[in-house]
């Protein structure tokens, strides 16, 4: 059985994203092509098959797009895909983003760190009184129960 979740994210972000951050949201959202520079998530660790001379793995930086897929789900029914929009008419911020993808919790610890991120550019609408951000939610492939997905101090409460 495989341990796949569904994630989907709704929110607006304020209207301070710099060029660089937007090129590299868009590279994670499967939007755009890869900058040259990561300043978001800065390091990918892959363990390579082979080992070094001393018998230990090799690990290298192998940087993916965390939200970029695109297409018909695999687990989740329905299908996966991104977007990123420039709001018109703002209610509650600049940047409308919308993301439905299936993540494993091998993935969690790097998604966490780009959602922390986004959780430090959302909007007000989507903080909490108790100082978390809501994202949207999750729920296990094989359940339709959904669960918040909340950051608090950039930390993702992902499920158990």
């Amino acid at each position: 059985m495989a341990d796949i979740f569904e994630l989907v994210l709704t929110l607006d972000l304020r209207d301070e994203l710099s060029e660089d951050e937007l090129a590299e949201l868009r590279w994670h959202l499967g939007l755009g092509p890869r900058p040259e520079v990561l300043r978001i998530v800065t390091e990918f660790p892959f363990v390579d098959e082979g080992e070094d001379e001393d018998g230990a793995p090799v690990i290298e930086n192998d940087p993916q797009p965390l939200l970029g897929d695109h297409g018909e789900a695999f687990k989740v029914d329905g299908a996966l895909l991104s977007v990123l929009l420039r709001r018109e008419h703002t209610r509650s911020g600049a940047w409308a983003l919308t993301s439905r993808q299936e993540i494993h919790p091998d993935q969690f610890d790097l998604t966490g760190q780009l959602l922390g991120w986004l959780a430090s550019k959302a909007g007000d609408c989507h903080r909490r009184f108790d100082g978390g951000v809501d994202l949207g939610w999750t729920r296990f492939h094989e359940s339709r129960r959904t669960e918040p997905l909340v950051v608090r101090d950039g930390v993702v409460a992902w499920p158990s």
